[in-house]
Formats: C-alpha cells, sequence, structure tokens
C-alpha cells in the first residue's frame, strides 16, 4: 500500500506556524515511507477564503522547502463531488432532509446552555415522513448518525479514543441552498485523493468521530489518524502573536533560513533521543508517528535563534550571502553591484560567526557597503591620540607591495609592537576609521577587500587625516 498524506490549510489568512508544523510531519511521513504528500486548499468558506491567502500559503510551502506532488486540490471546485455523495446518502436511506428553521435550531441552542448540556440538534426530522414538509421551505441534508453504542478511534499519537454515539447529533452535510459542508468535504475528498494518514492537530478530534462515522456509511476504507498536541507559548497558554504565532512569511522576513525552521518545527513535539541538529535526510529517515509526544511543546524564540545560528555558521558562503542580500539591498536602499556580491561572499566567514539571523547578518556588513559616519562608540575610540596613531600608521600601509588581509596585519601588528601598544588599541581605532563602528567583521579582511583607495578615503573622512 502506498501511504498517502495531505495538509488541507484554509485560506483565510496566512500559512501560521502551527499549521506549517502539522505540514512538515505530513512531508516527512510521506518521504519516511515512499509515499505520497498531497496539499489541499480547504477554500469552502467563500467569504473568508481570499486568492492572496491561497497565495501566501503557496508561498509560505515552497520557502520553506515542503514541495507537494501533484497540483494543489482546491476544494470548493468539488461542489458536485461532495453533494453527488450526500444524495447518494440520502437515497440510501443513511440520511435525511431536515426542515427545523431557524427559530427552532435557535431554542434547541437556548435549551442546552440553560441545562448545562452540549449543543446538538436533537433529530426532529430524522423519521418524519416526506408528508410532514412544510410548503416552500428549503431542507438541510443531515448524516443519520448512530445512536447507540461508541465509536473509537485508534490514533498514533492520543492512543485509543473513545465517545459514546449518543454525544454525535446529525451533522448537516448539504445547507439548504445545495452547498456542502466543511465535514463533508473532507471525508468525500481524503477518500478520493486516497489518504491513507491523516495527520493534523488535535483540535480535529472531536470531528474525526464525526467524520469516521461517515466514512463507515459511505463503506469506505478507513484512513489512520495522528492528532498532533498544539503549539503553546513559552508560558504555557495557548500560541498567540506576541509567543511566536505568525506567519511562515514572518520568519522570512525576521531572516530564519528555512533549514532552521523545519530543525526547529521537527522539535517541537517530536524526537530522536537527545538529538536536537537534524538533517533533512536524518529527519526522513527517522521520522515515525509513535515518536510525536502527546504534551503540547512551547514555541521558544531564543532557541530558534540559536539553532539558526548554527546553521547560518554552516552555510555555504555563497548560499548565505544570496538569501542576506535582499536584507542589506534594503539597508542600503539601492542594489548591490557585482563586485559588492563578490565582496559579500568574501565577508561571509567573518559576518557568520557573529550573527544569529539573516537581518543580523545584514547589521554587521551595512558598514562595510556604506560610508557611514562613526556612531557614538566610534567617535569615542577615534579620540586625539587615536588620530595622532593613525596618522603615524598611514604611511607604513600605504607603503605596502602587497594588499592583503596577511600583509596589512602584519604592518598594524608591527607597528604596534614598535610602539608598546597592544594590537587591540591600533586595530580598533582603524576598524572605527574604516567603518564609522566598534564592530564589524574582521578589519584585516575588510580594508584588504575594500582596496587602498576606499579604505583610504574612509580613514581621512572619519579621522579628518589626509588621504
Amino acid at each position: 500500500m502506498t501511504i498517502v498524506t495531505r495538509f488541507a490549510p484554509s485560506p483565510t489568512g496566512y500559512l501560521h506556524i502551527g499549521g506549517a508544523r502539522t505540514a512538515l510531519f505530513n512531508w516527512l511521513y510521506a518521504k519516511h515511507t515512499g509515499g505520497q504528500f498531497h496539499l489541499r486548499i480547504e477554500d469552502t468558506d467563500r467569504e473568508r477564503s481570499t486568492p492572496e491567502a491561497v497565495a501566501a500559503i503557496l508561498e509560505g510551502m515552497k520557502w520553506l522547502g515542503l514541495h507537494w506532488d501533484g497540483e494543489p486540490l482546491l476544494q470548493f471546485s468539488r461542489a458536485a463531488r461532495h453533494a453527488e455523495v450526500a444524495l447518494g446518502l440520502l437515497a440510501a436511506g443513511k440520511a435525511y432532509h431536515c426542515y427545523a428553521s431557524q427559530e427552532e435550531l435557535a431554542e434547541m441552542r437556548d435549551a442546552a446552555k440553560k441545562a448545562g448540556m452540549p449543543i446538538r440538534y436533537d433529530g426532529r426530522w430524522r423519521d418524519r415522513p416526506a408528508s410532514d414538509a412544510p410548503a416552500g421551505v428549503k431542507p438541510v441534508v443531515r448524516f443519520k448518525a448512530p445512536q447507540t453504542g461508541e465509536t473509537v478511534i485508534d490514533d498514533k499519537v492520543q492512543g485509543s479514543v473513545r465517545v459514546g454515539n449518543e454525544q454525535l447529533d446529525d451533522m448537516v452535510l448539504l445547507r439548504a441552498d445545495g452547498t456542502p459542508t466543511y465535514m463533508l468535504a473532507v471525508v468525500v475528498d481524503d477518500h478520493d485523493m486516497g489518504v491513507t494518514h491523516i495527520i493534523r492537530g488535535d483540535d480535529h478530534l472531536n470531528n474525526a468521530f464525526r467524520q469516521l462515522n461517515l466514512i463507515r456509511a459511505l463503506g469506505w476504507p478507513e484512513p489512520i489518524y495522528a492528532h498532533i498536541p498544539l503549539i503553546h507559548g513559552p508560558d504555557g497558554a495557548k500560541l498567540s502573536k506576541r509567543h511566536g504565532a505568525l506567519g511562515v512569511e514572518a520568519y522570512r522576513d525576521m531572516g530564519y533560513l528555512p533549514e532552521a525552521l523545519r530543525n526547529y518545527l521537527l522539535r517541537l513535539g517530536w524526537g530522536h533521543g537527545d538529538a536536537e541538529i537534524i538533517s533533512d535526510a536524518q529527519a526522513v529517515e527517522w521520522f515515525t508517528l509513535e515518536a510525536i509526544g502527546r504534551s503540547a511543546s512551547r514555541f521558544d524564540f531564543a532557541k530558534l535563534a540559536n539553532l539558526n545560528g548554527h546553521y547560518m555558521r554552516q552555510a555555504d558562503s555563497a548560499y548565505l550571502a544570496k538569501a542576506s542580500e535582499p536584507f542589506l539591498e534594503k539597508q542600503l536602499g539601492r542594489p548591490l553591484a557585482p563586485a559588492e556580491r563578490d565582496l559579500f561572499v568574501a565577508l561571509m566567514p567573518g559576518l557568520k560567526e557573529r550573527a544569529k539571523t539573516l537581518v543580523e547578518l545584514a547589521d554587521g556588513a551595512h558598514s562595510t557597503f556604506a560610508r557611514l559616519s562613526p556612531d557614538e562608540k566610534a567617535v569615542q575610540l577615534l579620540d586625539a591620540d587615536a588620530k595622532a596613531m593613525l596618522g603615524a600608521l598611514l604611511p607604513r600601509l600605504r607603503a605596502l607591495a602587497a594588499w592583503d588581509a596577511a600583509a596589512i596585519e602584519a604592518s598594524v601588528r608591527a607597528f604596534s609592537e614598535e610602539k608598546g601598544l597592544k594590537l587591540g588599541k591600533v586595530a580598533q581605532p582603524l576598524r572605527a576609521a574604516v567603518t564609522g563602528r566598534a564592530v564589524s567583521p574582521p578589519i584585516f579582511d575588510i580594508v584588504a577587500l575594500l582596496g587602498r583607495e576606499e579604505s583610504f578615503a574612509r580613514i581621512a573622512a572619519n579621522s579628518g587625516l589626509k588621504a
């Protein structure tokens, strides 16, 4: 049997971080088993579903690296198929027309609330003859749910979960206007797509009992369920925007790498021993549903940043420069020239050691690509003594035959030793004069990569010395 999983977001907003983890788990399980992973856009809520949200979901999935098999399925486009199934149940006596008015339904809800009971439809049209139908009223179609016994789900995460069927009312399959409900559409689409494993948040567990009874009434193969505990904030409360309940695009814009976010989301509720740094290949090899925990996991921005920093330090310089280039260009307010792109790659070994996000990486590079006036800390470094010292150093630098980091460092070291100074006492003012900042990538690398003319021009501009 080919394992088939699916991710089925509603396009009423962005691809939020909890949905991204659900998508990741479905993707990994399909890859682990050599199966298929499909994407379905559940756009049956026509008032709230938007093309912009669909585009955001697709873009978020692509950026995160979760590529699906085949074309995305738009649920609303299959409304005729959903209605066909409902009408088949109606013809088989497994569903019925319900003529209850909105006023009657409101009375049921109010009575249940006053009695402290769950709100359920009372089945008043379940066994009534068609001759009782009021004239001019369009009915809904309701499913005849079992009323005795219990429904049991052997969930791969939650274990054996059961509910008494008397707690499940007759859900609506078709609205009065003939449009299918979400509960019907999900069941039909999962069947027609050949979905074998439904991996989703445990907020859908109550739906699963109703959907499973519908599947059984249709005589269709039953899927295997795995309901994942939700993600909470660091304080244990439900995840909110202040905790990190943001769209995937927000993490991209904050400068996180997709591979780091995949690794972090994987470890939110799933584990393999003590492993923290897990490559995609390892994740695919190790991933099982049984290793998903039953407790809610807690989102921690500090852990994500540290993990992202690790991936950045391990990343190829050219890849990292390309990924962070948009952030640097935004800061500069202009595109990088081809020569500057080469310079950015050359600076990367020094830059990535100090950064945890691509934004921080761009911050570190900014002073190399723009002539910045000294900030407060740089001004403090460029006092009268420092300027005099730089004035004595410059002739030595101008006289260098070879202009590379090793030659520049050797010259500055020799000067420091002659003056009886520690290297930092010379290198720090040089850094402040060249970059306008007290912190930067290795200064000798920067001076070498900027070239003689640019380096001397910056020193002159920021220290008042003659270039």
